[in-house]
């Protein structure tokens, strides 16, 4: 973690299209972890030619605002993809463009972001176990 608050490390949903109208938009899942500027995470996304998703592990750095990696796939597509983007003030969205050899494009991504606060609101759960060890949850 930086220390700046804008931290990428969390579950971000996105979306990237590019500028080959022959090349439909797709969306995706990251997981990112931020540890002093490295930026190091996997990508799943719907693959259209499969049933099972493309996953993709991703490399690269953030330094304030501005945060670029390497997407490189797993499995029978093996390209890497450069993606460079601006993270906003309270680290909730992240947006740029994206390129692999010829092709281009934008790319938008966006996560929830709670407070300690939230995170750390005690819930009590108490499991009761019945008569023939049926068993309930109570709160």
């Amino acid at each position: 973690m930086s220390g700046d608050g804008r931290d990428v490390s969390g579950v971000w949903y996105g979306r990237w299209s590019s500028t080959d109208p022959f090349v439909d938009p797709n969306s995706f899942i990251a997981v990112l972890e931020e540890m002093g500027g490295a930026v190091d995470g996997s990508i799943s996304e719907t693959d259209p030619e499969a049933p099972e998703p493309l996953r993709a592990t991703v490399s690269g750095a953030r330094t304030g605002a501005q945060i670029h990696w390497i997407k490189q796939y797993e499995g029978r597509w093996t390209h890497a993809v450069y993606y460079a983007g601006t993270v906003n003030d309270d680290a909730t969205e992240i947006s740029g463009g994206w390129r692999l050899d010829q092709w281009s494009g934008s790319f938008a991504m966006r996560r929830e972001k709670f407070s300690i606060e939230e995170l750390e609101a005690d819930r009590e759960i108490v499991l009761v176990i019945g008569p023939g060890g049926d068993s309930g949850l109570e709160r």
